[in-house]
């Protein structure tokens, strides 16, 4: 059995052409050397006809095509004026069609901007989209109430965080996709599709032609989830009568890409957030759960790495950790009439035996495996019941899950008042984050994609047997998720996020044997660059949902935040409290209309007049009523089964409530226990890595400065920021080791003047520095004018190589260097000596290098000057120095 193949869709460029009585669109790839068409009818009123030509046509077939459409559709044959086939838009995907009142509108992509790359796959943001009405004039049926839901449709704004691929299914998450690729299968589907028949066509409508069935071969396409896809509903009319090239499948939330430049190799890191289109809705309007186990704010956040230099899913090296917010699931809501600041939370409906929340820990453990951890950040003690009404129902309802659950199986539950412990002055917030993180991570494991890394045996570290997952012929993989949530799953939830995330990549750089510890400091600039990245992830998810920007960072728990932060922090607080009480209703019924969770129709109220949408997101009714019946929940290869249970053998309240009180003491003392458990990992520099800039001078890999370490890894100090150049950056000009792609498009690479220019500057600043050094030494006049010692030759070139590189050579090399260099050196000499005890050390295989006898002898003299073994110069030698010195200071 062959390995399945992604499939590129064939349609990325559309163009549309309309005539009064049909619209036609055109799709092709992006070379467009193949294309498609579409048939879409304007004379029916409120119905929606299209009929999908199967025939692939190539670009001169296309032309043919539309010149006898144009020639079939003007008023009389032969005359001049307005052509019958005009071209009404260009666009680059389709969204949708919706209908609401009159007929149908088509919805299609007309900007778009690429935003990461992932193996080679583009992932692109929507910038601008057309909303163009289906029937013609002469039949249009016109209703007063059709362009305010045309209003309300376009209040969501799909040029805000909406993203699409042609290639690569966004709604999954790389650990699945990769799986599916890797799995045997047929070479693929099978399809009949019709050629253009050999005879003469007299008729312009090619829809009518009968052609012959051929084969055409597809590779492996996956279904996407529909929990996070946001035009699922738009594009429902269509799935069935088109071919998949046409079905474009979009995601709402966050897609960020940040490079690193790791011993010259790039290193992208990736964050996607998908936003669930389930329960969709706005702060304080969609709290807790519906009937069908979907919470408000749910969003699955992805991390991926991967070594850009191979970009192939097959070759490549790709690792990725996924986790999830979301609200409590349980059914409750806030009451926003009061105007408050923080309404009064309620509990709507009795859950006796935990109906909502084991429905949706279900989706979870379907889609995650065990074990699912929740991370509850919300306040435990407070003087007024709160937020604590929701940590004393949702601890019972998972003490009531896990006695159906076995013990190996059942969700691990961490509750933590975050609040709490950063108010005060003898807890450091992200400590305690970091041992909750390593303790997940430890448990979960994370995703990569390759088996053949020795960094573990390289470097070994005694986590990395302790590590959780699942291991595979081709690598590791993650089962189980951490699920954290406070109140609005925004602030705490972020910090939280982000603090299992640097753990997770800490793991990930050390499997994919960048770094040698899986261990990351604050202060470095790979943290500093994720943690940015983290930034604006909370941000956009925090603007969707609660109308704001985040209000609590990192530096705000880290006690660094400047004091500007604090008025910035109020402004984002009114900010939000304003969008929450005036333009939130707005928001929640565009959210309903383009989710189709409101259908509008002539027989029901307008959308504007529900008193409340409650029963748009409940379907299930039924659910909302419980019989004398549990639901016994059983882990079983990876499906959840569900067997009935008698109501007389459910457990009595009296001992569900001893049971509760048992384990809410036991998981508040293992809270106290993490610090002794961990003590032995403390955190560790990374001295030794060396990340370098791949530029077009060699001149600009060598440090200026002695004590610049232009590693990622390296702790600097906040003021040090962008001063982590390669070549000890003076100019704002130079290339910085971070290089940054987010929501703003990079800034182009600087040009050989620029750093032409750089390099002046920093000639001049050097120049400046040492210029009295130069003047003052006298180890050129002892060379010239004395008997050109050793010892004064071995002084001179110590300090020259001290100022240049930092280096002291007389110090001997450790036992360690030593070995790696006889194994080096050994191996330039002779080349039957493998460089490496491994036989396929990393993606990279090469060959012993093959040296002459000059380049040798000049090895070895560099090596015997590390050694204090400096041999006489000779004359050459000694002018070609003092041409240098010259050149260069005089």
């Amino acid at each position: 059995m062959p390995l399945s193949a992604a499939v590129i869709s064939g349609v990325q460029k559309l163009v549309l052409y309309e005539t009064r009585a049909r619209y036609f669109l055109v799709g092709s790839n992006h070379a467009q050397t193949k294309h498609r068409v579409l048939k879409i009818d304007r004379t029916e009123p409120k119905d929606l006809a299209i009929i999908d030509d199967k025939h692939v046509y190539n670009q001169q077939e296309v032309r043919e095509l539309l010149g006898r459409l144009d020639l079939g559709n003007r008023t009389k044959m032969g005359q001049k004026g307005s052509s019958g086939l005009s071209r009404a838009v260009s666009a680059y995907g389709i969204v949708g069609f919706v209908r609401f009142l009159e007929g149908y509108y088509l919805v299609l992509i007309t900007k778009r901007r690429k935003m990461a790359d992932i193996g080679g796959h583009s992932i692109y943001k929507i910038e601008d989209t057309n909303m163009i009405y289906i029937p013609n004039d002469s039949v249009r049926v016109t209703h007063p109430d059709e362009a305010r839901y045309v209003r309300i449709f376009q209040n969501v704004d799909l040029s805000s965080n909406f993203y699409f691929s042609y290639s690569y299914d966004l709604s999954h998450s790389l650990q699945y996709n990769l799986t599916l690729l890797h799995s045997p299968c047929d070479p693929g589907t099978v399809e009949e599709v019709h050629t253009r028949s050999s005879r003469q066509q007299d008729s312009f409508d090619i829809f009518e032609d009968e052609g012959l069935p051929t084969q055409v071969f597809h590779g492996l396409q996956s279904e996407p989830y529909a929990k996070y896809v946001w035009n699922d509903m738009l594009l429902e009319r269509i799935k069935d009568t088109v071919h998949p090239d046409w079905l474009m499948y979009i995601i709402h939330g966050f897609c960020g890409q940040s490079k690193l430049l790791i011993y010259g190799r790039p290193v992208y890191v990736t964050l996607i957030a998908r936003r669930s289109s389930k329960f969709a809705g706005t702060r304080f309007l969609k709290r807790g759960a519906n009937c069908e186990g979907d919470v408000a704010n749910e969003v699955e956040t992805e991390q991926i790495i991967h070594d850009a230099s191979v970009m192939s899913f097959t070759a490549g090296s790709y690792s990725s950790y996924v986790q999830v917010r979301g609200s409590v699931p349980l059914y409750w809501s806030q009451d926003i009439s009061t105007m408050m600041p923080k309404p009064p939370i309620r509990l709507d409906q009795a859950d006796p035996y935990a109906h909502v929340a084991a429905l949706h820990f279900d989706q979870m453990l379907q889609r995650f495996g065990s074990p699912i951890i929740i991370l509850n950040l919300v306040k435990k003690k407070e003087k007024r019941k709160h937020e604590k009404i929701l940590s004393e129902e949702l601890f019972p309802a998972v003490i009531n899950l896990n006695q159906f659950l076995p013990p190996e199986h059942c969700i691990d539950y961490i509750a933590w008042d975050m609040a709490r412990y950063t108010k005060s002055k003898l807890y450091n917030v992200l400590d305690r984050l970091s041992m909750i993180a390593e303790n997940v991570v430890k448990r979960t494991g994370f995703f990569i994609n390759r088996s053949d890394f020795f960094c573990h045996t390289l470097r070994p570290d005694e986590r990395w047997g302790d590590l959780g997952g699942s291991l595979t012929s081709s690598g590791r993989v993650q089962t189980g998720v951490l699920r954290t949530n406070c109140v609005d799953c925004l602030d705490r939830t972020n910090t939280a996020q982000f603090m299992v995330g640097k753990c997770a990549l800490a793991y990930q750089l050390y499997a994919l044997g960048m770094i040698d510890k899986p261990k990351l400091q604050f202060d470095t600039d790979c943290v500093r660059l994720f943690e940015e990245l983290y930034e604006d992830h909370g941000d956009t998810l925090s603007l969707q949902y609660g109308g704001s920007q985040l209000v609590h960072r990192v530096k705000t728990y880290r006690k660094i935040a400047p004091w500007t932060q604090h008025s910035k922090d109020i402004m984002q607080t009114l900010s939000r409290y304003y969008s929450n009480a005036f333009s939130d209703a707005d928001r929640q019924d565009a959210i309903n209309l383009f989710l189709q969770v409101y259908q509008p129709s002539e027989s029901k109220p307008h959308l504007w007049e529900l008193p409340t949408d409650f029963y748009l997101h409940q379907r299930n009714s039924m659910a909302l009523t419980h019989d004398r019946r549990s639901y016994t929940y059983w882990w079983s290869e990876g499906i959840l089964s569900y067997l009935p249970l008698p109501y007389d053998e459910v457990p009595c309240e009296e001992n569900m409530k001893k049971v509760a009180v048992r384990r809410v003491n036991r998981y508040d003392e293992s809270i106290d226990t993490y610090t002794e458990f961990f003590k032995p990992y403390e955190l560790t520099s990374f001295d030794d890595t060396f990340c370098i800039a791949m530029t077009n001078s060699a001149r600009e890999l060598m440090p200026k400065t002695v004590g610049v370490d232009p590693s990622p890894f390296t702790v600097r100090k906040p003021e040090e920021t962008g001063k982590s150049a390669v070549i000890g950056a003076k100019s704002s000009k130079e290339e910085t080791v971070v290089q940054r792609k987010t929501a703003a498009s990079a800034p182009p690479p600087p040009s050989e003047e620029q750093i032409s220019s750089s390099s002046e500057d920093d000639s001049e600043d050097d120049r400046d520095d040492d210029g009295s050094v130069s003047q003052r030494s006298t180890p050129i006049k002892l060379l010239t004018e004395s008997g050109e010692s050793v010892r004064t030759q071995e002084d001179f070139l110590q300090q020259s190589m001290r100022e240049t590189y930092g280096l002291n050579l007389a110090a001997l090399p450790a036992e360690e260097d030593m070995l790696i260099y006889e194994r080096g050196f050994h191996a330039l000499c002779e080349t039957d000596v493998p460089v490496s005890c491994f036989t396929t050390d990393s993606i990279y295989e090469v060959s012993s290098p093959q040296v002459d006898r000059d380049n040798r002898e000049v090895f070895e003299d560099h090596v015997l000057t590390g050694l204090g073994q400096v041999r006489s110069l000779c004359r050459e030698d000694i002018l070609m120095y003092r041409e240098y010195i010259k050149n260069r200071y005089m």
